[in-house]
């Protein structure tokens, strides 16, 4: 393993002294048609210098040798005809022998010997020097060899270097600095340049190492036919290598020239299919060439660039979607927790702005006469007030989304005309994209969103998926509104009809049982005392005409109590705590009438719970609050007993609650094991100043009095 120099030395030596030969020299072919002189060796002193070149023209064993890659001699120098041989003659020599040197099948070089004798030399003097011939190339191989592997090494250590930075997920622009710093070291060029593409006809440095780093974040302008690497890279999209920028003479390489670049190599960094940057290599004036294989060995790197940018491409898009995802479910929940739609589309609105980083986004309803109504605004309020009502004549994105019910995208106002391209260019919004939001069917909005700057590719998308929320949003509120109405007219429906039958009860039935009574006492006093038999038996008639009459006010009662209808809430509460067989403490806050349907509510929800505390709470005691107040009816009913009731199991609290909440009302049940029951109800609740007057009116009636 030693050097090639100390090899080359020592086998000259040994070829001159075996042969009992006066020279020995050992050549290496250059690429320019001369000869290097990398060792010798002279019996009586006077040698060929070692570096010195000598030229391949004329005849000479160097040449034969070259041109036949087979030994050659030449036993007479004194007929050659070149510089060379004039040379060797100047040495004295007369005869001389030479054996190419073959390294891994080609010729690397020639080992030659001289005499100055008149006599030729011996035959198979050539064999007996390509034995140590072999010998060089064998040397010269492992040295090429050790060379390889050194240079790959480093260059495997510089591409473990930054595979550590991708694989780390380190920021690209470090990524971007390495690759730079490290192709810089690798091939010896102080000129490298990192570029990412903006436009068809630029692209800016990101990255650069040696005269290039001044330019980092500077813009790279060029036109299309442009023959710069940087430009045909991004044309192309294929490697590329200019071995003389003399020959280029367009405008657009002045800077190369400005940098002294006299040859240029450049590799493009493909990201999914497309020229994303580019590393370029500028070499100075002069230099000689780079290795043939330095775009392999460039692009190497220029795959790891692409992985750390997809990488960080892929975190970002990570990132955006979680942050997306976790927005559409906020959302979502204020949906499903059936928040009212203005709270709704003010959410999205913020949402979509702070997810997408767009500056402006509003929801708008269209309304039947063409026009788009701002129901909802995040970001600056002046552009389009909520509640501020636009035509869509003209040209922009909610015009587009009014006429196709499809997303829009609008990236320049200039040239458009209409109130909103008017505002757009006034307010500096130069891209704007809207969503629809589509209802049953039927196109009920937008959601808009606007800036200065471009607003991101696919940003359509990813707006209509919280405008498929606001629908859903409207279209629950829609059904919410409907279900309410619906169990509304249900309850008054059955009130009604409670009402109804009890005024049937009251004017019909009732009254021919007192009509009969009234009859059957009078027949019993007109009857003869003789007749006691008689007597006795209109008597019980009588008496159980009464008891009928009796039982059919109190069931008459139930169904709808007159007391409500005719005097109001609290004396009907009154009158449930006088008939009530456990105790009631009073608490009644209420000085007028309220919305009939809110009064037969609050009764039969007091009737239920006194009913329950009777029946199965095995309660000793209970409390009755009522309060009037902010346009809001409040109750509570407690009581002491066993407690443990369950709301679900019990078709009373059902009916409750849904009497309760077709009126917009809320109700509440809590009772823990042993710790009572207690019934809260909320309703909403307006006064009736027709029914305060009447109730004012009927003060002081008994109205439980019958007929």
């Amino acid at each position: 393993q030693a050097s090639p120099a100390e090899v080359f030395t020592a086998v000259t030596e040994e070829v001159g002294r075996l042969l009992h030969l006066d020279f020995a020299q050992m050549f290496v072919y250059e690429g320019d048609k001369t000869v290097t002189v990398v060792g010798a060796w002279s019996l009586r002193g006077r040698n060929v210098p070692v570096g010195m070149r000598l030229s391949l023209e004329g005849d000479s064993v160097a040449t034969r040798a070259l041109r036949t890659q087979r030994p050659a001699r030449i036993d007479d120098y004194g007929e050659a005809k070149c510089s060379t041989a004039e040379y060797v003659r100047s040495l004295g020599v007369r005869a001389a022998v030479g054996t190419p040197i073959v390294v891994e099948g080609r010729v690397w070089g020639l080992m030659t010997a001289g005499s100055v004798q008149p006599e030729p030399l011996p035959v198979g003097t050539e064999l007996r020097i390509g034995a140590f011939t072999e010998l060089v190339g064998t040397a010269i191989a492992n040295a090429e060899a050790r060379k390889e592997l050194e240079r790959v090494a480093v260059e495997q250590a510089a591409l473990g270097r930054v595979a550590t930075l991708v694989a780390e997920a380190a920021p690209p622009s470090k990524v971007f600095a390495a690759v730079a710093d490290e192709v810089a070291g690798l091939f010896g060029v102080p000129r490298v340049g990192l570029f990412r593409y903006d436009t068809d006809e630029s692209g800016t440095v990101i990255a650069a190492s040696g005269d290039l780093s001044p330019y980092v974040g500077r813009t790279w302008n060029f036109s299309p036919a442009d023959p710069s690497v940087v430009a045909s890279l991004k044309r192309t999209g294929r490697p590329l290598r200019i071995d003389d920028y003399a020959d280029v003479t367009m405008e657009s390489i002045v800077r190369a020239k400005e940098l002294a670049i006299g040859a240029a190599v450049g590799v493009p960094v493909i990201v999914e299919d497309r020229v994303w940057g580019a590393v370029t290599m500028g070499l100075a004036k002069g230099r000689p060439p780079l290795p043939a294989d330095t775009v392999d060995r460039v692009t190497a790197f220029t795959d790891l660039v692409a992985t750390a940018i997809a990488n960080a491409d892929a975190r970002t898009e990570i990132g955006r979607l979680a942050e997306e995802q976790a927005a559409l479910r906020r959302v979502a929940t204020f949906v499903a927790r059936g928040m009212e739609p203005g709270e709704v589309f003010a959410a999205v609105a913020e949402e979509i702005g702070r997810v997408l980083e767009i500056d402006n986004t509003s929801i708008l309803r269209y309304e039947s006469d063409a026009t788009a109504t701002v129901v909802a605004i995040w970001g600056d309020e002046h552009l389009l007030p909520v509640g501020s009502n636009w035509t869509l004549e003209g040209e922009s994105v909610l015009a587009r989304v009014f006429r196709t019910g499809r997303s829009a995208r609008i990236d320049r106002y200039d040239h458009l005309s209409g109130t909103i391209a008017d505002l757009a260019r006034r307010l500096g919004r130069n891209s704007a994209v809207a969503a629809p939001i589509i209802i049953d069917g039927r196109l009920w909005g937008a959601a808009l969103a606007s800036a200065a700057d471009r607003l991101p590719d696919a940003v359509e998308g990813r707006i209509a998926n919280f405008a498929d929320l606001v629908a859903t949003a409207i279209s629950n509120a829609q059904t919410r509104t409907e279900l309410n109405a619906s169990r509304a007219r249900v309850v008054a429906a059955a009130d009604e009809a409670r009402r109804r039958l009890e005024r049937d009860l009251h004017d019909g039935i009732q009254q021919r049982l007192v009509s009969l009574a009234l009859k059957t006492r009078a027949t019993e006093s007109m009857t003869p005392e003789a007749a006691g038999e008689l007597r006795g038996e209109l008597s019980l008639l009588a008496d159980g005409l009464v008891a009928a009459l009796d039982e059919l006010r109190e069931f008459s009662r139930g169904i709808h109590p007159a007391v409500l209808s005719e005097a109001g809430l609290v004396p009907a509460l009154k009158e449930l705590a006088r008939r009530s067989t456990v105790p009631i403490a009073l608490d009644l806050n209420l000085d007028l009438r309220l919305a009939e349907p809110v009064e037969v509510a609050a009764y039969y929800v007091v009737s239920e719970a006194l009913t329950n505390a009777a029946k199965h709470a095995q309660a000793s005691a209970v409390e009755l609050y009522m309060d009037y107040s902010d346009a809001a009816l409040t109750l509570s009913i407690r009581d002491d007993g066993i407690g443990g009731a369950d709301p679900s199991r019990g078709s009373g609290i059902i009916g409750l609650k849904d009497r309760v909440e077709a009126l917009g009302g809320t109700i509440a049940v809590v009772s823990p094991s042993g710790d009572g029951t207690a019934l809260h109800v909320r309703l909403p609740a307006q006064p009736s100043a027709a029914l305060t007057s009447q109730s004012h009116a009927l003060a002081g009636r008994d109205v439980r009095s019958g007929p």
